[in-house]
C-alpha cells in the first residue's frame, strides 16, 4: 500500500464517503504532517521521520479528539525528534486535540507534556504525577529523579 492508500485506509472501513472526497481528505491529513508529496510513495521509499509523519497522518484520517503515541520519536535521530515534536505540538494547538503519550524520551516529554504520571518499574505502579517540570525538580523520589537526571543508581525511595 501506498501512504495515500494507507491514510486512506481508516476512511474507507469507518466512513460512507466517496472515493473523491476521500482522495481530498488524505491530501489535507498528508498535507498537515507536511507529505503532500509522498501520497504515491511506498513505506519503503521514504525515511524513518516520514513514516512517523504518515503515521500520524493515518491517525488523524478520522479527526479523533484523543491521539495516543507510544514511543513516537523511537529510532529517530535528535533533529528527526525534535521536528516530530514540533509538529506534534502545531497540531495540538491547531486541531484541539488531547495527546496521550508513553515514552522515556526526555526531550520529548519536557517538550510535549502539560502534565506526566511516572510509573515504576520497581514498584509496577504510578509513584508521582505533575508537570515534566516538578517531576525533574521537585520530586523527592530518587527513582523519579534518577530517571528525569538520566543517573544510574538506587531508585529505592
Amino acid at each position: 500500500m501506498t501512504v495515500g492508500e494507507n491514510v486512506a485506509l481508516p476512511l474507507q472501513m469507518f466512513t460512507s464517503l466517496n472515493a473523491r472526497s476521500i482522495r481530498q481528505l488524505v491530501q489535507l491529513k498528508l498535507g498537515l504532517v507536511g507529505l503532500s508529496d509522498a501520497i504515491d510513495l511506498y513505506p519503503s521509499e521514504i525515511s524513518g521521520g516520514m513514516l512517523k509523519r504518515a503515521g500520524l497522518a493515518r491517525a488523524l484520517a478520522l479527526d479523533p479528539k484523543i491521539l495516543l503515541f507510544d514511543e513516537v520519536s523511537a529510532g529517530l535521530d535528535p533533529i528527526a525528534s525534535a521536528r516530530l515534536d514540533d509538529l506534534i505540538l502545531a497540531l495540538r494547538d491547531g486541531l484541539g486535540a488531547t495527546i496521550l503519550m508513553v515514552s522515556h524520551e526526555l526531550p520529548s516529554l519536557l517538550a510535549l507534556a502539560d502534565d506526566g504520571i511516572f510509573l515504576s518499574t520497581i514498584e509496577r505502579t504510578a509513584i508521582a504525577h505533575g508537570s515534566p517540570q516538578y517531576l525533574k525538580q521537585d520530586c523527592n523520589i530518587s527513582e523519579v529523579f534518577n530517571f528525569m537526571h538520566r543517573l544510574a543508581g538506587t531508585t529505592e525511595t
